[in-house]
């Protein structure tokens, strides 16, 4: 599967550098025009067609959370935009991308209904030449015609621990191991191609099973247990899995994958012109072990803008960087807390080629509930891979360092040694809350604050989670509503989707230390020029007071009122109070807690509930 967009007559499957974090990442499953495959470990990725990128802050929290032995950040690889479309059909070095293979394993053929594996040796594999996207498994099982296509069973396994297999259908048809071996047929009555109308037939002994039976929580119990396989690694597994299970899931089910991400923006740390420049370039200037490296560095031209400071000035400059990282950073899991001090602080940030700030006079309307409000007219966004889980989304928790580890599926055999990344470049708002505001508010409304805590607590002990942890307060509710009502507001207006703009919420109670209220709106893309202002301009104060003021009016009443007003927040399966698809809900790109801990009451007053609105 390649990733770059110019080898259109000789690819397989194309995605964007950014889908191979996001959505067809490292043991994601994709869907091929005649077959599905499964996208291997970074062990089999050609590394040497990848770009460094540099990002410390977010390289020091990979590091907390995979191990010290991870050293840097790569793009996913891709061939040089220079390969001409044709050259590349008999030049094997130019077919670069991402390695994937066939899976699931078991196939069907589409006229007999034959079911069985590819090592069965009974499907024919078909590559012709030049059309790679033509590939596929057909069955010789019509004398007259065509062989039929053979395409993947629609059924596999799945555990909580993020392991993955064939479903057993042997196992499963014979009710147990059994010394038959088929020849096996799959069989769809009904309409509608779910799980209740398949049935699995053996030819040989005659034996026969719905699979209705493993369908739910009860038919999940009579499943085999868990082989403990990791496809993707080439882990024929080893019955060491501990979970409570597997559970059979369809192929192409939402919940089959999701990427635990971890993310960073750029924030300048350095005070000075050359100390910016040094972060700039940092993924040349890390490697400089000495000063004749640094010299050099210079004699073939990769200092850059850095030629007019002297090699003594920079090697004096990077001793300093090198001694400053190791005491700066004391909790590498705290990504916000930098960023918040810049945006808090918008005069004494750096411009520099990804950075730049520009603070602005809150709307005079809403003046007494924000401290300032910063236009980010430029920004820089890193963001990287460490692992994936199966069935429960890593988004569940605030922080991917506080996933149980046996939950985070490795993306190699061994230790890595780098991660995947992708870095985007955009804008957005920065609004900071008036910190004496919030906190009368939070102090005024205790009973509010223990309702979202119960319900907080019944959530994670229904996952199976530790319930005392992980809270995050009424504070975080009400920054957090206010960000989607206004991401909604904002995406009417700046053109762009309302799946493109994210949030960042910057919230911390006073217990926890300096304590922190904002929220970042951003968008951001994979172009080398970033967005195009669209948002920026939108925080002006003449047309940012009437955009806060409509979003508030939007909330304040929801078409599917009054049933959205009378949520409950401790319902136990969901964690969010007056909310949903119509009046508070964004994309999962969008928000960072998926959609958990809304309540548009805690901005405005609602049908139902008056008494703890924020702009009441």
């Amino acid at each position: 599967m390649s990733n770059s967009s110019h080898m259109k007559r000789s690819e397989v499957g194309e995605v964007r550098p950014s889908q191979t974090l996001t959505t067809y990442g490292v043991g994601s499953l994709v869907d091929l025009p005649n077959m599905s495959v499964i996208v291997m470990g970074i062990d089999d990725w050609p590394a040497q067609h990848a770009t460094e990128i540099a990002e410390e802050r977010l390289l020091l929290s990979a590091q907390s959370i995979l191990g010290p032995q991870v050293s840097r950040f790569l793009t996913p690889p891709r061939g040089s935009d220079s390969v001409g479309a044709q050259s590349n059909w008999f030049d094997e070095s130019q077919q670069i991308g991402i390695p994937v293979a066939p899976f699931p394993r078991w196939m069907v053929c589409t006229r007999c209904r034959l079911l069985a594996p590819l090592k069965s040796g009974l499907f024919e594999s078909q590559q012709p030449a030049y059309r790679p996207d033509k590939a596929c498994y057909v069955h010789h099982c019509n004398p007259k015609g065509r062989p039929p296509l053979v395409i993947p069973a629609r059924f596999l396994v799945t555990c909580e621990h993020g392991h993955l297999d064939d479903f057993p259908w042997l196992e499963f048809v014979h009710r147990g191991p059994s010394d038959c071996n088929g020849p096996l047929r799959l069989h769809e009555f009904g309409p509608s191609g779910e799980m209740a109308d398949v049935t699995v037939f053996c030819d040989k002994c005659e034996a026969s099973r719905r699979l209705a039976e493993v369908v739910g929580p009860q038919g999940a119990k009579q499943m085999p247990p868990c082989t403990g396989r990791q496809p993707h690694l080439r882990d024929p597994g080893s019955n060491d899995c501990d979970c409570e299970g597997v559970r059979p899931i369809a192929l192409g089910a939402s919940n089959l994958w999701f990427p635990v991400l971890i993310s960073a923006l750029s924030v300048p740390q350095a005070t000075d012109e050359l100390g910016r420049l040094i972060e700039e370039n940092w993924v040349i200037l890390e490697k400089a072990v000495s000063l004749d490296v640094l010299q050099a560095f210079r004699q073939i031209g990769q200092l850059k803008e850095l030629t007019k400071y002297t090699d003594e000035q920079i090697w004096k400059k990077l001793q300093e960087k090198n001694e400053g990282i190791d005491k700066e950073i004391e909790e590498p899991d705290d990504l916000k807390t930098p960023e918040w001090k810049v945006f808090s602080n918008p005069s004494n940030a750096k411009e520099g080629r990804n950075f730049k700030l520009r603070p602005v006079d809150p709307p005079k309307e809403f003046i007494q509930f924000f401290e300032k409000i910063v236009l980010v007219e430029k920004l820089r966004e890193v963001r990287a891979l460490v692992g994936f889980t199966r069935i429960m989304s890593p988004r569940d928790f605030d922080n991917p360092a506080d996933l149980p580890e046996e939950r985070r599926a490795s993306i190699s055999r061994k230790k890595p040694t780098w991660i995947p990344a992708s870095e985007t470049r955009g804008e957005g708002i920065f609004f900071q809350f008036d910190e004496q505001k919030i906190q009368d508010w939070v102090n005024s409304n205790q009973a509010y604050d223990h309702e979202f805590e119960s319900g907080h607590r019944t959530w994670r002990a229904s996952k199976g989670l530790d319930p005392e942890i992980g809270y995050p307060g009424i504070r975080y509710v009400l920054l957090h509503s206010f960000a989607h009502s206004l991401i909604r507001q904002l995406a009417i207006e700046c053109g762009y989707t309302s799946a493109s703009i994210s949030e960042r919420i910057y919230s911390k109670n006073p217990s926890e230390g300096e304590p922190m209220a904002g929220v970042l709106i951003y968008t951001s893309a994979s172009d080398s020029e970033g967005t195009l202002g669209g948002l920026c301009t939108l925080g002006e104060p003449d047309k940012l007071g009437r955009h806060i003021k409509r979003a508030l009016e939007k909330v304040s009443l929801c078409s599917s009122d009054p049933l959205c007003s009378e949520h409950l927040v401790n319902g136990g399966e969901t964690l969010h109070g007056a909310s949903c698809h119509a009046c508070s809900f964004l994309p999962e790109t969008s928000c960072e807690r998926g959609n958990k801990y809304l309540d548009r009451s805690s901005l405005v007053p609602t049908m139902e509930r008056a008494d703890v609105a924020f702009f009441g």
